[in-house]
């Protein structure tokens, strides 16, 4: 059978139906760890005075507009921060604005987004510039969750490093110190987690203890050396689906439009598999499929 089980042999009674209990009550939420303010204080203490000796230098770090946070925290989802670095500054320089990059068409954001990888964050940044309120991002959470594309994170984070709030934006980074530092299980639950981070945020100092936190978690406790596993991990790049997205991409943006069969060459693909590719990125919103002609989506 299927499902692993052994099958009563021929002419055997079955064995009868297991009597079922009462159902099992669920398993309760980890409680949250209680932290000394003792021990926050020295925590506070021993990683703001090393990030003040040895913090990273980064071009998002010199601003405070929520624009440039907002691209900031966009581009390095799921981008390593030299990559960043070399592409951050030019891309503000031809979008320097919201309101820029909301009028823009979406083949050239694309094409200054090329090589960053995951490109649907450059749609979904130019979505959310399309429907921030007079080109400005609100100063709430409530109102930055409501823009396309800004989930719980990054909408802390563009609070915490463009207006200093006292709020915790939890990543993988800071997921990993607060856990060594303080002790805590490594299958904590995100919620649970979250509320240990509220506790352990210095007030007023919002800025600077989320830049000290994702240093020393990028530079001294490093998945490597903490044994602390991501909680999720990514696929390899090299012959995948969004590999094969990233090279069509590419090439209608260098070359113009294609033909699903001179996309399939231009790959080295399938017609078939070509078309799944076409699919996903339509589907995506990134390019349009019409009379066998694929071509990137123009606003």
């Amino acid at each position: 059978m299927s499902d692993g089980r052994r099958a009563p042999g021929h002419g055997a009674a079955a064995p009868p139906s297991p009597q079922r209990g009462p159902a099992s009550p669920p398993l309760p939420e980890r409680a949250t760890p209680r932290l000394s303010p003792a021990r926050l204080a020295a925590l506070h203490e021993e990683l703001l005075a090393w990030y003040a000796a040895n913090g990273r230098d980064l071009p998002w770090r010199h601003t405070t507009d929520p624009y440039a946070v907002l691209l900031s925290e966009v581009m390095l989802q799921q981008t390593q921060v030299p990559r960043v670095v070399g592409r951050y500054a030019a891309f503000l320089e031809r979008f320097p604005t919201l309101e820029s990059l909301a009028a823009a068409p979406l083949a050239d954001v694309l094409s200054a987004w090329l090589g960053l990888g995951y490109n649907n964050r450059a749609l979904r940044l130019k979505r959310c510039a399309e429907a921030a309120p007079g080109h400005r991002l609100p100063g709430d959470l409530e109102g930055l969750r409501a823009l396309p594309g800004v989930g719980p994170y990054t909408a802390r984070a563009v609070l915490v490093f463009a207006h200093n709030a006292d709020l915790a934006a939890v990543d993988a980074n800071v997921r990993r110190v607060l856990t060594h530092q303080l002790g805590l299980p490594h299958d904590l639950s995100p919620a649970a987690l979250q509320a240990v981070a509220e506790a352990a945020l210095p007030q007023g100092r919002s800025r600077d203890w989320h830049n000290a936190l994702m240093d020393y978690g990028s530079l001294v406790l490093t998945a490597r050396a903490t044994g602390i596993a991501p909680r999720t991990r990514q696929t390899p790049f090299a012959g995948s689906h969004r590999q094969r997205r990233a090279r069509l991409l590419r090439r209608l943006l260098e070359r113009g439009p294609l033909s699903v069969s001179e996309a399939a060459a231009a790959l080295d693909l399938t017609v078939a598999d070509c078309r799944a590719v076409v699919d996903s990125l339509e589907i995506d919103g990134l390019v349009t499929l019409q009379d066998d002609q694929v071509t990137v989506r123009p606003r």
